[in-house]
């Protein structure tokens, strides 16, 4: 096992990092006397990433005792986000919380079947001139409402949502962290939600159509100082392989995993495990939100483990993104797309990360260019060897010539590892459960 000792000669403390293990050992005069962090009093460390930026990141860490919350249903889970004011709150997740325990049926209106909505919009009867209208429409448009209203989970001010132990975490919820400051969620895991009333739009990808969901896992959405650690996102039972097919698309029932939004800032997303989603994560949502994202969007993302991701790892807009020491595979036997979507006025840095490709890809593919932006890409390497991403980016794929230059110099760092022992350290202690 990988310990550090850190001494403190002004304290006479010792800090030592074993693991997920994080003891404080006080040293006396007769001896050691170790005593255990509290995890659900942690903060985000000084110069931690974007998130630590200017008042920093404490979440509930002030809460007194009437404000910590131990919940084991989703009804528990919502009543303790609604309870209590405006006082600063830790809530402790115990178990895996179901927030669709009933079924895609609990939510359907009345009327409403799918057989007669794919019968009432089939191309061959409806074309691709023009969106979807009608009773079966509105049906589903109900229906999707009433899963909104039951899955989504608003998060407040000052608050820290952890899970308890292993084990925890939240099965087809959509943690909505919306206008708010200073909140921590850390060491769950998160089942992608399921859409359960997908709308077809014949109009779509070249008026071929597809199907559109909503719901993400977790959306930060106008919203400042956040920190996301130790947690595990996944689509878990219900992979895109499970999907079926209607009018030759996917029946979509996945968004993203993560997006961070609509002027949100000063954002640290560290230590969490991405795994099998095909749209992972949007940092700026539209080209369009000029006067929302512009001069905000500041995420640093590091020591993150990414695994059967097709693309949006993440896709970038705006934002001063600085993405460190993280771990992308991809296997053999999935989609790829891309990793790093470079979108409008993005300045994304990209140093030190470790990439993990099966045989026959090529690393030309880690960049993709949306929108003329300048990215920087150092010290990257490939199956263990060094490669300069937009170089070989330039060279193999025609048509996106990549600008070389993010125009600024990431200093929120607290631990930059050399990126071929990425793959060890961030592989052994990323994800839920491995906090303590």
């Amino acid at each position: 096992m990988n310990v550090r000792k850190c001494h403190d000669h002004v304290s006479k403390r010792v800090v030592v990092l074993a693991g997920c293990t994080a003891l404080v050992l006080a040293l006396t005069g007769t001896g050691a006397q170790a005593a255990p962090r509290d995890a659900a009093r942690q903060t985000l460390g000084a110069g931690d990433g974007w998130g630590s930026y200017g008042t920093g990141t404490t979440g509930g860490a002030a809460a007194d005792a009437a404000h910590v919350y131990t919940v084991t249903t989703w009804e528990q889970f919502r009543a303790a986000l609604a309870d209590g004011g405006t006082a600063p709150r830790i809530i402790k997740v115990k178990g895996m919380i179901d927030a669709v325990s009933e079924g895609c049926e609990a939510f359907a209106a009345e009327g409403y079947d799918l057989r007669k909505y794919l019968a009432a919009y089939d191309p061959a009867v409806w074309g691709h001139d023009r969106p979807v209208s009608g009773e079966q429409e509105e049906l589903r448009a109900a229906s999707a409402a009433r899963q909104d209203k039951a899955i989504k989970a608003n998060v407040p001010a000052d608050t820290t949502i952890i899970g308890v132990g292993k084990g925890a975490g939240i099965l087809g919820g959509s943690l909505q962290i919306k206008g708010v400051d200073n909140v921590i969620v850390r060491n769950l895991t998160f089942e992608a939600p399921v859409d359960c009333f997908p709308q077809w739009d014949p109009t779509d990808d070249g008026n071929t159509g597809a199907w559109n969901s909503e719901y993400d896992g977790v959306v930060v959405y106008g919203s400042s100082h956040v920190w996301i650690d130790h947690n595990t996102l996944t689509d878990g039972r219900h992979p895109d392989s499970s999907l079926p097919t209607y009018f030759g698309k996917t029946y979509q029932q996945h968004d993203g995993l993560l997006d961070v939004v609509r002027g949100s800032n000063h954002v640290t997303v560290s230590w969490n495990s991405f795994r099998d989603h095909d749209k992972t994560m949007l940092i700026g949502n539209s080209d369009s939100a000029t006067a929302d994202d512009a001069g905000k969007l500041k995420v640093t993302l590091h020591h993150n483990r990414f695994e059967g991701i097709v693309e949006r790892a993440p896709r970038v807009r705006f934002g001063q993104v600085d993405s460190y020491n993280n771990h992308f595979v991809v296997t053999d036997d999935q989609k790829w797309g891309y990793v790093y979507g470079i979108g409008k006025e993005s300045r994304l840095v990209a140093e030190h990360n470790a990439f993990t490709l099966a045989k026959g890809l090529s690393p030309a593919k880690i960049l993709k260019k949306w929108s003329e932006a300048p990215v920087t890409a150092n010290g990257n390497v490939v199956n263990g060897r060094a490669v300069d991403l937009i170089a070989v980016h330039n060279a193999e794929i025609p048509g996106e010539t990549l600008q070389s230059g993010a125009g600024w110099t990431p200093a929120l760092r607290t631990r930059v590892d050399p990126a071929k022992a990425v793959p060890g350290i961030v592989d052994a202690r990323a994800g839920a459960g491995r906090v303590c």
